[in-house]
């Protein structure tokens, strides 16, 4: 079945009473999907064994799921299966779960965007003891949420003016936000049990908006045409901590983001208007940068982008593979390809 968000927390929450087999979270927000994740996770209590299986492996041994939900845990306690990353390839595997008399124990796969016409999208919402749900890439709206949600999990009271800072400097990546949430809590000393209020000076001390490696400065490098750049923002953001996944997630956000732009100015709207109508879902001081790229590339041209994108997350997520050197090479080349839209 497809469950919104309240439906499938709720599910995942009450994972351990055995009601739902298998839990497919899908999307172009893996980070979102992730968080989900964690929910069954803290459901099934610490003590719990979890057993992680990839897409592959499952491809190439579809009876192995049925086996790990079916196994009675070695210390005793409850067990639970995590497959990640996930894709079409294990459908055969959770038909064999879902088809049988008893599972046991609860699996969730977190996949990456998948098209309506998947294979295991529609199994999982045929299904009654499979709940699926998509994790759409959040606007800055819902991102503020997200941010001052995580803020409270942290012990944190954000205001609404830094919820919507911090989202903008993470480019609406939560993965990233929960990052700068955790190093606010750890410098604040702030937890669940003794909150902490966080102002604008320990904001500014702390959050991605003043460090020198901002994503956003990558995502403009990029876009806007300016190739010379891209290394040596690449190294700063580095030097924090932040490499591959992170970088191609804020970049295919701003894609999507200028997709939605296209489609009003080929519409008949110019890149300033179509920018402007979206109001305070763009950050007031992004919105120049934004129409300039708003103005360089075609709705094709971003259709090829966001595939190249997705194809090196894939990448990276495999062992073994120049992952990281072929993003950033992704990257340089469509700097090098917007230069010449100027």
């Amino acid at each position: 079945m497809k469950a919104n968000a309240n439906e499938i927390a709720r599910a995942l929450d009450a994972a351990a009473d055995g009601k739902v087999r298998f839990f497919l979270l899908y999307g172009a927000d893996e980070a979102g999907s992730a968080a989900l994740a964690r929910r069954l996770e803290r459901a099934m209590g610490s003590d719990a064994e979890r057993i992680d299986l990839d897409g592959p492996a499952l491809k190439a041994d579809p009876a192995r799921l049925l086996d790990e939900a079916a196994s009675i845990s070695l210390f005793g306690g409850a067990r639970w299966v995590r497959i990640q990353p996930a894709g079409d390839e294990i459908t055969e595997a959770v038909a064999g779960l879902l088809e049988a008399e008893q599972a046991g124990n609860p699996v969730v796969a977190i996949a990456g965007a998948l098209k309506p016409s998947s294979p295991l999208v529609k199994l999982a919402t045929e299904h009654k003891q499979a709940l699926a749900h998509p994790s759409y890439v959040p606007d800055a709206r819902d991102a503020a949420q997200i941010a001052d949600m995580l803020a409270k999990e942290a012990g944190l009271r954000l205001p609404r003016d830094l919820a919507r800072m911090l989202a903008a400097s993470c480019a609406n990546d939560r993965s990233v936000m929960a990052q700068e949430i955790e190093k606010l809590a750890l410098y604040l000393d702030a937890a669940p049990d003794r909150p902490a209020e966080v102002d604008q000076e320990s904001f500014d001390a702390l959050s991605a908006v003043s460090a020198e490696g901002e994503l956003s400065k990558l995502v403009d490098a990029v876009m806007g045409g300016q190739p010379g750049r891209v290394g040596s923002e690449i190294a700063r953001l580095e030097q924090s901590g932040l490499v591959g996944i992170p970088l191609l997630r804020a970049l295919f956000r701003r894609v999507l983001l200028l997709a939605g732009l296209r489609r009003d100015i080929e519409g008949g709207q110019s890149p300033a208007a179509a920018v402007e109508a979206r109001g305070k879902a763009i950050f007031f001081k992004e919105k120049p940068a934004i129409i300039d790229q708003a103005g360089r590339w075609s709705s094709e041209q971003l259709a090829a982008l966001a595939d190249r994108l997705l194809d090196a997350e894939r990448a990276l997520k495999r062992s073994g593979t120049a992952g990281e050197i072929i993003a950033e090479a992704d990257m340089l080349t469509a700097a090098r390809f917007a230069a010449r839209r100027r």
